[in-house]
């Protein structure tokens, strides 16, 4: 016999998997729905990998990795089974790059040229794929001659930021120096939970979403300047204890509903 109770939630996990896209994402939202497992804890990403293979759902019995029409009554359609794992077969990666494709510019109105002018974010398509760059405001005016630095790859210099945000996060000196701005707002955040918070980061990046990691970089970038040398990358530190003080509240709360 059909749970009905159970079976609207497994339902309702699907659809939020399919419209979010991010396993990630989706143990958040169902945490703050005080969405548990069976025996009562809060879901986690293997709790849900393991929901979404599950072809029980879809009607069926599994035998030495082999699925057959069981006799009991499936609780999906499959159109709700296949939305899902269009998506979980896809690799976290991938799924971040082809999200990526479709995003805003990640560095939009913080990288800047070497007139001091904030370089613009541009495409082009040659043979079926998107090239992306920035470019300086001269060059869009004047041409590529107007100025030294005329484009940027938009995926080099992203990665470049991205890299060294991520490695900024386990570097000492960060840790330190956000948990001491993070505790001149608040005075509870310790300087475990600071270093927590910055090394979550790093794990979970590539299953962000890409509004998400722009978020994130705009929160913690103040400002880009690329010349001919190189580039320099100037961060926030109020952003970095805001965040900080953000993920500890959200672990906070995920304590409270494990307890």
């Amino acid at each position: 016999m059909v749970n009905e109770g159970e079976a609207a939630v497994v339902r309702h996990i699907f659809e939020q998997f399919a419209h979010l896209g991010s396993p990630t994402k989706l143990v958040t939202v169902l945490r703050a729905e005080a969405v548990t497992t069976k025996r009562g804890k809060p879901i986690d990403k293997n709790d849900l990998h393991r929901l979404l293979r599950n072809r029980v759902y879809l009607g069926d019995a599994a035998h030495k990795g082999v699925a057959h029409p069981g006799e009991h009554a499936a609780i999906l359609t499959q159109p709700q089974w296949d939305r899902a794992q269009a998506i979980h077969t896809e690799p976290p990666r991938r799924r971040a790059n082809t999200a990526q494709a479709q995003a805003p510019a990640l560095l939009k109105g913080l990288i800047f040229g070497p007139d001091g002018r904030a370089m613009s974010p541009t495409h082009t398509r040659r043979r079926g794929r998107q090239y992306r760059y920035y470019v300086g405001q001269r060059v869009l005016k004047e041409g590529a001659d107007a100025c030294p630095v005329a484009r940027l790859p938009a995926a080099q210099i992203e990665g470049m930021v991205v890299a060294q945000l991520r490695a900024l996060f386990r570097t000492p000196e960060v840790i330190v120096g956000t948990w001491m701005a993070a505790r001149g707002e608040d005075s509870d955040v310790t300087e475990a939970a600071a270093r927590e918070a910055l090394l979550q980061l790093d794990p979970l990046w590539d299953e962000l979403f890409p509004a998400e990691q722009a978020e994130i970089v705009r929160a913690l970038v103040e400002r880009g300047d690329v010349g001919v040398d190189g580039a320099e990358i100037r961060m926030r530190v109020d952003g970095v204890s805001g965040l900080v003080r953000s993920l500890g509240q959200r672990e906070a709360g995920d304590l409270e509903d494990a307890a």
